[in-house]
């Protein structure tokens, strides 16, 4: 399988580019996975690399300030690991968070709907009445 994707990422010259600029961004990550303090690693991530200045992303501005004042270290560290990097930016991605909560229902129970159907026959004629009977008497 991997063959087959290597030749097919081989086919032209966009897709042999792309590849080796993945390659390269793949390479930047796990080099400052290991130069980065884990609490960093986890809330930010290597961006992009544009004429040897490396961008990361950070999730949010706290991480960003700390960032900015590792920059200058981890450009050395950088450098020290082989690659050519002459400066650090930082931006400011803000991650959206994954709501990891089931949807709520949003359809009344079988009482709920009586409950509306009895507290209506107190009401008088009214836009509200009309409203709490269609309520109760839809199924979602």
């Amino acid at each position: 399988m991997s063959n087959r994707l290597s030749s097919y990422f081989n086919a032209s010259q966009e897709l042999r580019q792309l590849s080796h600029k993945v390659d390269e961004l793949l390479a930047l990550q796990r080099h400052y996975e290991e130069i980065a303090p884990s609490s960093l690693v986890r809330t930010s991530h290597v961006m992009q690399i544009d004429q040897q200045t490396l961008v990361i992303a950070a999730d949010n501005g706290t991480v960003a300030a700390k960032l900015r004042q590792l920059a200058p270290g981890f450009t050395q560290l950088f450098q020290n690991g082989g690659y050519e990097i002459t400066g650090i930016q930082i931006r400011v991605q803000v991650a959206l968070p994954i709501n990891t909560r089931p949807p709520r229902s949003t359809s009344l129970s079988t009482i709920g709907r009586q409950q509306l159907v009895d507290f209506t026959v107190k009401l008088q004629d009214s836009p509200l009445k009309i409203a709490l009977l269609r309520l109760a008497k839809s199924k979602e």
